[in-house]
């Protein structure tokens, strides 16, 4: 009896070992720093899920932001953060992208101008400066918003700040900001000791989106481990529901003198009511709506098929 116990403990073993040696190898490209958006993907790696999911997971912060997306698309990474809107016209230019995971499920974009500033509604916008980072998208939600108080554009003056959003306008550069993260860009003013008003494009005419997902080259979407990564990011989720705090502690574990500093706490509790609290699925109607305004906003002229884009491949 004993012998046949010992052969079977080895086995388990031995089983353990080759399982250990064969975990599947995921390269992952963030569409920025690590930051809390990424909350799910730093949990499911600091807490284990990925190991215990037999995955290897390598996360890459990009040095150009657009070019995540692309190197999937050509097959140089597994993974890359995107957004839905972004995803929708790069489908639509022909690139072989498909959403597989939600990491927040709600708009994260906004326009924020100075409490003080005069500006209480959106028609006082008019004949004011609006910072912005990337035109494009950003500068349709803006004319979005505008026309929703029968202005446009034109009604405003255009100013490019890159990235500096924040900055601009606590200089005065600007009046007010578009593409600006609410779990962010406020809290960021705040520690200036600034106070910042928000408009949420969702309550100007815009429609609900999904701020930022995970995409996977179609042509390789079937893969078990891309099945494996969702499954992590739903457990991490778990966890960091039920434990906010000892999240917290894993998420700056691994880069504490970047990631804690006050701006990330207070972001880390803005975001957490943000999360996709099921990153395996996604509103079918949400993407719908989103690709006709795009459609109806000359963002793109045709979009396959949603099935051919949007998977939920834990079915």
């Amino acid at each position: 009896m004993k012998k046949t116990i010992s052969k079977i403990t080895l086995s388990l073993l031995l089983l353990s070992s080759t399982a250990f040696a064969d975990k599947e190898k995921v390269s992952l490209l963030l569409d920025w720093f690590v930051n809390p958006d990424h909350a799910a993907i730093i949990i499911a790696q600091q807490k284990g899920f990925f190991e215990k999911n037999n995955l290897e997971v390598e996360i890459m912060e990009p040095a150009d932001p657009t070019m995540p997306p692309k190197l999937v698309a050509a097959k140089k990474a597994d993974l890359a953060v995107d957004y839905q809107p972004q995803l929708q016209m790069q489908v639509a230019e022909g690139l072989p992208l498909v959403r597989i995971a939600t990491l927040v499920n709600s708009p994260l974009n906004s326009l924020i101008v100075l409490k003080n500033s005069g500006i209480n509604k959106i028609e006082d916008l008019k004949g004011k400066k609006v910072g912005y980072s990337v035109s494009g998208f950003e500068t349709v939600l803006l004319d979005a918003m505008l026309k929703s108080a029968n202005l446009s554009e034109k009604d405003v003056e255009l100013v490019n700040v890159n990235f500096s959003l924040s900055p601009s306008l606590m200089s005065k550069q600007v009046d007010a900001v578009i593409g600006a993260f609410r779990n962010f860009e406020l809290n960021q003013l705040k520690l200036e000791k600034e106070e910042g008003k928000v408009f949420l494009p969702e309550d100007y005419g815009v429609p609900k989106y999904d701020e930022l997902i995970v995409v996977a080259n179609k042509d390789n979407v079937s893969q078990v481990k891309f099945k494996n990564f969702v499954k992590s990011l739903q457990e991490a989720t778990n966890y960091l529901k039920e434990n906010p705090k000892e999240s917290w502690e894993a998420f700056i574990s691994d880069k504490q003198k970047e990631l804690d500093n006050e701006l990330n706490r207070l972001a880390w509790a803005d975001t957490l009511p943000y999360l996709a609290p099921n990153p395996a699925t996604f509103d079918k109607k949400v993407y719908e709506q989103m690709a006709l305004f795009m459609k109806q906003n000359k963002l793109i002229e045709t979009l396959p098929n949603l099935d051919e884009y949007a998977q939920e491949i834990l079915k």
